[in-house]
């Protein structure tokens, strides 16, 4: 699969039909799962098969969802962090990126959903044996058929210019330079990378040899889901034109420019 399509295309799956995922690609999908955890640290998070949909949709219904809404599917996946660090929030996000990618092919839809603010209680009858924490759960399933002369609206997406800055936040850095260094189409494609409400927290900065992930702060919080989400398409797109690499974290304090606050998150060497 080309990761620029699969970016470019990704959508999340609001409706699905009424029909279980064979037990095989179930399980085909939770081992993957398995080897992702013990990959970048089973320490820090693991995922939760939430076979029975109809209870998790019953039970959360008016209490989490997309948006406030319910997602109804077959089944769920659910996202335990084992603690509440950021490192391990950042973590798990990127590790369920890349189970959507493997989930996508076989065929299956997928939805984030959130369920933060549900009762401590109910999460843990819904995932036995719970360890850490649950916000977050996935939606799986087989996508309802869409109609296809019904044009679904393109999300708004930030330029290049919008999230590329040159050494510093908020200064500029132009078309040319990102076309000389061959980064024109990576940033371009990770623009269509998801994101809390669509927000696009996330900011770079290209300093010598490094690209430095910053994320806008909103309500005085940071979406590190977000941030795992990104860094897991940037490296995948990066891989694709031929830039190897990984995102190494990085703690330093928050910085304010011009009333808009932002937190560094991580590093990667080009």
């Amino acid at each position: 699969m080309l990761m620029s399509n699969f970016l470019r295309d990704r959508k999340s799956t609001r409706e699905y039909k009424n029909k279980e995922v064979s037990k095989d690609i179930l399980e085909k999908v939770i081992d993957y799962g398995k080897e992702i955890e013990k990959e970048i640290g089973d320490e820090n998070f693991r995922f939760l098969l939430l076979k029975n949909g109809d209870k998790v949709y019953k039970t959360l219904e008016g209490k989490g969802g997309y948006s406030g809404v319910m997602i109804k599917s077959p089944h769920y996946i659910a996202l335990e962090t084992l603690d509440s660090s950021r490192d391990s929030i950042i973590k798990g996000a990127y590790a369920m990126e890349k189970l959507i990618t493997k989930a996508t092919e076989y065929s299956l839809g997928t939805c984030w959903i959130s369920i933060e603010n549900v009762d401590g209680q109910i999460k843990k009858e819904l995932c036995n044996n719970l360890d850490g924490d649950v916000n977050y759960i996935l939606a799986i399933g087989y996508p309802t058929p869409k109609n296809p002369f019904i044009q679904e609206p393109d999300s708004c997406r930030l330029s290049i210019e919008d999230i590329v800055y040159k050494d510093e936040i908020g200064k500029n850095i132009s078309a040319e330079e990102l076309e000389n260094r061959g980064l024109s189409d990576l940033f371009f494609y990770v623009r269509f990378a998801p994101s809390s409400f669509n927000n696009q927290p996330w900011r770079f900065i290209l300093k010598d040899s490094k690209i430095i992930l910053i994320l806008m702060k909103e309500e005085d919080k940071v979406s590190f889901i977000d941030a795992g989400i990104i860094m897991y398409y940037f490296e995948n797109m990066a891989t694709a034109i031929g830039v190897t690499g990984k995102w190494n974290l990085i703690n330093c304090e928050d910085v304010e420019v011009n009333g808009t606050s932002y937190s560094y998150i991580g590093e990667f060497n080009i």
